[in-house]
């Protein structure tokens, strides 16, 4: 007898046929363990079982036989997927078999392959993630088609702990733990002295991007990089009477969202980010280089000293004054 009270037929029919129309019966690959099997043969046999619906009638109680003394199984009943009273959860159904496929003589030695996940599976990353999907299919994944995950055969289990109380990724204490795993390039920029408070969790990825993938750039969750920077920074959302163009077309024209070792997250520091712009500008057509041997000091020259360009353009963002056209007021 199964852990939980055994579901109708017509719901075992229509998980099974879930499973199926997302491929998973095209496996191609076998398991590493399984040496004594080809490729081919383990695709045979994984088609197979699907085909004849050989689930077991004991569900997990037959997985458990063997695995119960493995940790990392066990803790899959710690968590939403191996909650044995929820309707929403794999035990109300075709339990360890609803995501790893029908059991067959997997455990009477038979020597048949699972479907398994994450690093250790040699299943492809699409296949993967058709299990995950035949339920996780909402509003928030509908763009994973075609996302940028998506597009680097990312598998869900790369990011996601199933087999756990808690899955790091969805916690803001470990997310950024996860998604720097991989994102190394953000995980320097954020420990740069003008930054972001993502190292202190103030922030995380999620707060900006969406990682199951969006109709947007670099997959934000807003409809632009401006409206995204706009929900924390309202007082820069126009429209002003004398306005910025680069203020208006991108944010990141001048500033790096990840983090930067200039003040206010520049890519560059001013003057010079202004003179990638304004280098034929009246008093900006000359390159000030600071406290450096080929321009003046800093500390008695307005246009390298303190904010440099800032000093007077202070309202860099857009003014609302009637004379306020430079920027100054």
């Amino acid at each position: 007898m199964r852990i939980s009270k055994n579901i109708p037929t017509l719901l075992s029919a229509l998980l099974a046929t879930a499973v199926l129309s997302f491929g998973v019966t095209h496996a191609a690959h076998a398991a590493k363990w399984d040496a004594k099997m080809s490729p081919e043969e383990v695709e045979a046999t994984l088609d197979q079982k699907f085909a004849e619906g050989s689930y077991s009638p004991k569900g997990a109680d037959s997985c458990l036989m063997c695995h119960k003394k493995s940790e990392k199984v066990m803790d899959l009943f710690k968590g939403v997927h191996g909650a044995i009273d929820s309707s929403k959860s794999p035990m109300a159904g075709l339990q360890c078999e609803a995501c790893h496929g029908p059991m067959g003589k997997h455990n009477r030695g038979g020597n048949e392959p699972m479907i398994t996940f994450g690093k250790g599976s040699t299943l492809a990353a699409d296949k993967q993630n058709s299990v995950c999907l035949s339920c996780h299919k909402d509003d928030k994944r509908m763009s994973w088609n075609g996302g940028h995950h998506d597009n680097a055969d990312v598998a869900c289990a790369s990011c996601h702990s199933v087999h756990t109380a808690k899955d790091p990724v969805l916690s803001k204490n470990t997310e950024m733990e996860v998604c720097t795993s991989c994102h190394t390039k953000q995980k320097a920029d954020m420990n740069k002295r003008s930054s972001h408070p993502l190292k202190w969790a103030q922030m995380v990825c999620s707060d900006c991007h969406n990682p199951h993938g969006s109709t947007t750039d670099a997959d934000l969750n807003k409809a632009s990089v401006n409206d995204t920077c706009y929900s924390c920074h309202a007082e820069k959302r126009g429209p002003k009477l004398w306005e910025h163009a680069p203020v208006t077309e991108n944010c990141v024209t001048c500033h790096n969202p990840h983090g930067s070792v200039n003040d206010g997250m520049l890519k560059t520091r001013a003057p010079q980010l202004c003179q990638q712009c304004h280098a034929s500008d009246g008093h900006a057509s000359r390159a000030y280089l600071g406290n450096t041997g080929m321009g003046s000091q800093v500390n008695d020259n307005a246009f390298t000293g303190g904010r440099s360009c800032l000093n007077c353009h202070s309202q860099i963002h857009g003014s609302n004054h009637p004379s306020g056209k430079l920027f100054q007021r």
